[in-house]
């Protein structure tokens, strides 16, 4: 009874989304086409299709839910699939109506296992979870819950100066650096030995006997404190520099988009920002992204980089993408449902003001960047902290991959 159920609300599900993946009214389908049809035929009845790929898709949902025993090496198959790849067909990140028919079959299915079971299928488990957050099921079908992972970002302990907790190295140290600034003079050559100070004739020990006089010893300190000073400065220096809130990074919505009229690997998008500020931005997503898979997308980019042209057209920002390690899959992050257009980005724990230009000399994102990461979740990252909106992270469809 639970297995016939299961696949009436597979099947109305499915039917559901192909509809509105398609722009048909989901009522032109009635409930006893979807009640007397097998998966195969619901199919064809509501997509007219004979793309191989696409076939083949659709019998595996068929066999899916024939086949009670086999669901996990099925599944397994499944994994394996999308180990690759964000989704089932295409080369970019929009569903296909083959994502939609093998979703609603294997959901009932994989909302019944076990945490520890979900886990041996960490790729099928990211695309399920990105599939029921970007398509329309209707309410016949509870999405899966997805847990995410907790960071709790440790923090970095201070790197000790040179000669901590030993007086001694204190004391060597200074008497190098002073060593060292008279290098080259007659008294430094005289402090190493090389000239032989004069002896005195009365007391012909004097000189191997002397010793620092109170005033020598607070000048050996007081430099010995200066020079200790500066590594925890130039540490801080190297801090500020890798410091995520420097970036303006905001939710933005593409209007319009185009290819760019000297450059085919670049695109051209307009992106609202809210509150009337428009901005002309151009990406490198040409091999990726179509034109229409880009307008009415939300996306993340950083804002305050310094505007200029890119092959004689103007841009202004930075779509923040993933990308695997190949560079064969590219997608712009995705912020979460109910975020708003505008919205800065935020970073637990994190507290600074953006900068209102980054300066290109400073090279600020070109040691950022190596920082910025999707986990096995696809959440995206900052040294392992979220990017957090009101509404929640933003993420990716693809696992452990590189933002730039």
């Amino acid at each position: 009874m639970a297995a016939a159920a299961d696949l009436a609300g597979s099947k109305r599900a499915m039917a559901y989304a192909l509809c509105k993946h398609l722009n048909i009214d989901p009522n032109t389908v009635s409930n006893t086409s979807i009640e007397k049809s097998d998966i195969a035929s619901l199919f064809s009845h509501i997509v007219n299709s004979s793309q191989d790929e696409v076939i083949q898709w659709v019998t595996f949902s068929g066999d899916f839910t024939g086949n009670d025993g086999k669901q996990h090496t099925l599944l397994a198959n499944l994994n394996q699939d999308l180990s690759q790849k964000s989704v089932l067909l295409g080369d970019g990140f929009k569903p296909s109506v083959a994502d939609i028919v093998v979703f609603a079959t294997v959901q009932a299915f994989m909302s019944r296992i076990s945490d520890n079971e979900l886990q041996k299928y960490p790729h099928a488990l990211r695309w399920m979870d990105y599939i029921q957050n970007i398509v329309d099921f209707g309410t016949t079908l509870q999405k899966i819950n997805v847990t995410k992972s907790v960071f709790d970002p440790t923090s970095h302990p201070k790197k000790a100066d040179k000669g901590d907790g030993d007086p001694s190295l204190k004391k060597a140290v200074a008497g190098q650096k002073i060593a060292g600034k008279l290098n080259g003079s007659a008294d430094s050559k005289k402090a190493a030995g090389e000239i032989k100070a004069p002896e005195d004739k009365e007391n012909p020990n004097a000189t191997k006997n002397e010793k620092p006089s109170g005033e020598k010893k607070k000048v050996q300190l007081k430099s010995a404190g200066k020079s200790t000073e500066k590594a925890p400065q130039k540490t801080a220096e190297m801090d500020s520099e890798c410091d995520i809130s420097i970036l303006n990074i905001q939710v933005g919505l593409i209007r319009k988009a185009w290819k760019h009229p000297s450059a085919d690997s670049l695109l051209v998008e307009e992106i609202d920002l809210g509150d009337g500020n428009v901005r002309q931005v151009v990406s490198g997503l040409a091999k990726y992204c179509s034109l229409d898979e880009l307008v009415n997308r939300h996306v993340v980019l950083i804002t305050n980089v310094k505007p200029g042209k890119l092959r004689d057209v103007m841009s202004s920002g930075l779509v923040l993408c993933a990308s695997t390690q190949d560079h064969t899959v590219v997608e712009p992050l995705i912020p979460p449902e109910g975020a708003k257009v505008g919205e800065h980005i935020s970073f637990a724990g994190i507290d600074g003001k953006p900068e209102d230009v980054l300066n290109p000399k400073k090279k600020q994102l070109d040691k950022i960047t190596p920082h910025l990461r999707t986990d096995e979740n696809g959440i995206a990252t900052f040294k392992g902290i979220p990017f957090t909106t009101s509404a929640g992270s933003c993420r990716s469809s693809i696992p452990n991959a590189n933002i730039k």
